[in-house]
């Protein structure tokens, strides 16, 4: 009788580490996926909506990306504003001038430095001028851009929506 009474209580501990098992391993991939989802998410890479800090339009669909060396850059991937998908950069220097504007890289080898990255400069298509950029995540998906000259606190900020893929 009491090998039997053992035999059953192994029996249910084997099914209950079974159980166990089973729960651990789904609570493991449930919490993989959450953190992959936030860290996702907590990025500048991406694609960005640019919204103009002085109409409130709609302006282009930027692209930022990682390069190897671990710095970032961003070119214009859609130029958003009608009859305008071709325009030329007219005002730009040097390689830049006339040259399409979709397609160009507008932001030059940002380096990350904590929660901003910076130490690059940024081209305004419109004017044709280059700034200083800091960029910063404000929210998962709403990105700071800021174009100075010299001090950071002398320039315009514009803020780019992530757009979903």
């Amino acid at each position: 009788k009491r090998k039997r009474t053992m035999k059953f209580i192994q029996v249910l501990l084997n099914i209950n580490y079974s159980k166990m098992k089973k729960q651990h391993s789904i609570l493991t991939l449930i919490f993989i996926f959450i953190i992959s989802i936030t860290v996702n998410s907590q990025s500048i890479f991406g694609k960005w909506k640019t919204i103009d800090d002085e109409t409130g339009k709609e302006k282009s669909i930027v692209e930022i990306y990682p390069s190897k060396d671990g710095k970032a850059f961003a070119k214009v991937i859609q130029l958003l504003e009608k009859d305008k998908e071709n325009k030329l950069c007219k005002n730009c220097k040097g390689l830049n001038k006339n040259k399409p504007i979709k397609g160009m890289i507008i932001i030059n080898g940002l380096t990350e430095d904590g929660n901003e990255w910076n130490k690059a400069e940024i081209l305004d298509p419109k004017t044709g001028k280059e700034y200083k950029c800091t960029i910063s995540l404000e929210e998962p998906t709403k990105l700071k851009v800021r174009g100075y000259i010299g001090f950071a606190f002398i320039g315009r900020t514009q803020y780019w929506f992530k757009i979903e893929n």
